[in-house]
């Protein structure tokens, strides 16, 4: 199947021809045709296949047939809600020419207010921002019968669902809704019941395992010794890459580091302006930074086509963030590469890893020689262990405190409180 073969309006089909999109990908083709009929779509796919532009066709295709009518789309963070609007605009072409309005949080709220004042009907936000507009009263929602939930288990996971709730308020109840996300935990099957109407199930791949062509490497190694084996797969490396890190304080302090040892690196995290994040990544898109260094808020919604190589510095706190970390390189079918590097205490993480990725993954204990048991953990043995080298005589008790001459022994030493001698009685 080709977009022009779909049942949409011909500005639409021109829109996407000078767009470059040619082929859909099995999201694309498997959700569109039932968005187009106006039904619910709970759909999932590993991330990196499409899915913004399978719900971004139906949306523009229902606004130009009718002209009321308005479409939300909310997302979980300003990076992935800017490039769903870098999707709109690049279909939503001088000619079709459908008002629109980026509700994020960073940016002028009086640019946002403009937007909306020039009858927008594409809605593209973030749950936070989109809240504000509605207490100011300068969104309205009443003409909404198209709503986009978009990464919706990492919206979840952010804590956002009473912010989701209060948006979905002012959403009329008579609307199409479409759920998409890269993974299908339980919340996400709870949010489905509750707020869409006998939904198409479109699935495409495992949830769980990362894409193919991706190649997955581990790197055992101590934590000091971190930084220096970055350098060195620096070096042997060749492309752009993105080092994950767990703190944004980690994050300033390995571009830093970097800068200072002469490679060209920038950092994003949560605690940058919106104008900075976006200077940051366009930076890094232009090839003008090679390496970005970036905390788990570019683990999902960062579409760049040119990453070559992701670097997991530090793991994820939660496992299926893995699977949108390593996401970001391999996109649109290229080749791409994830190095991991493990230490003593990421055991436990890594293994909920790859529990997740592999659900039949066993932990395979270490052989031990025949004549070897195993050890148990024991509060005496750990201080006779300790202190075993250590041989005390009561003669020679305070051997090493006693001068040469052996004339002098602590003259000055004094007694303990509550200190008593005791009398040995004479049987």
């Amino acid at each position: 199947m080709n977009f022009s073969d779909l049942n949409i309006e011909n500005k639409l089909k021109r829109s996407i021809e000078l767009a470059d999109f040619k082929v859909p990908t099995p999201i694309q083709s498997q959700s569109i045709p039932i968005s187009l009929k106006g039904k619910d779509v709970l759909g999932t796919a590993q991330t990196g296949t499409g899915k913004t532009l399978a719900f971004t066709i139906p949306m523009i295709n229902k606004l130009l047939n009718d002209k009321q009518a308005m479409a939300l789309i909310i997302c979980p963070t300003r990076e992935l809600a800017t490039q769903v609007m870098e999707t709109v605009l690049k279909l939503n072409i001088r000619e079709i020419g459908i008002g629109n309005a980026l509700l994020i949080g960073g940016e002028s709220m009086q640019k946002q207010l403009r937007q909306l004042n020039k009858r927008a009907r594409i809605i593209v936000g973030t749950p936070g921002r989109i809240n504000d507009h509605i207490e100011r009263k300068s969104l309205n929602l009443s003409k909404v019968n198209y709503l986009v939930l978009d990464e919706t288990d990492r919206m979840l996971d952010m804590g956002f669902t009473p912010q989701i709730e209060l948006i979905l308020k002012f959403v009329p109840k008579k609307h199409q809704t479409l759920l998409f996300s890269a993974t299908l935990p339980e919340n996400i099957l709870k949010i489905s019941q509750k707020y869409l109407n006998n939904p198409e199930r479109v699935s495409v791949g495992s949830l769980s395992t990362p894409i193919e062509k991706i190649k997955q490497e581990t790197f055992q190694i101590t934590p000091d010794k971190k930084y220096h084996e970055l350098i060195n797969q620096l070096v042997e490396r060749s492309g752009s890459i993105l080092v994950f890190v767990k703190t944004k304080h980690g994050a300033d302090k390995i571009v830093k580091r970097l800068k200072y040892d002469g490679h060209k690196a920038d950092a994003i995290h949560g605690n940058l302006r919106q104008s900075k994040r976006d200077r940051v990544i366009r930076g890094f898109r232009n090839g003008n930074n090679r390496i970005l260094v970036a905390t788990d808020v570019a683990a999902r919604g960062l579409d760049i086509p040119v990453i070559k190589h992701v670097i997991n510095y530090d793991l994820p706190q939660v496992p299926e963030d893995y699977i949108h970390r390593i996401g970001r390189t391999g996109r649109a079918g290229k080749d791409g590469s994830a190095l991991t590097f493990l230490t003593n205490n990421d055991r436990n993480m890594w293994r909920s890893i790859q529990k997740l990725i592999d659900p039949d993954f066993k932990v395979k204990e270490e052989a031990k020689p025949n004549n070897q048991k195993g050890k148990k953990f024991n509060k005496k043995n750990k201080f006779k262990k300790k202190f075993s080298s250590y041989k005390f005589n009561k003669k020679k008790k305070f051997k090493s405190f006693e001068k040469k001459n052996n004339k002098r022994k602590f003259k000055n030493r004094k007694r303990p409180k509550n200190f008593k001698f005791k009398k040995n009685k004479r049987k």
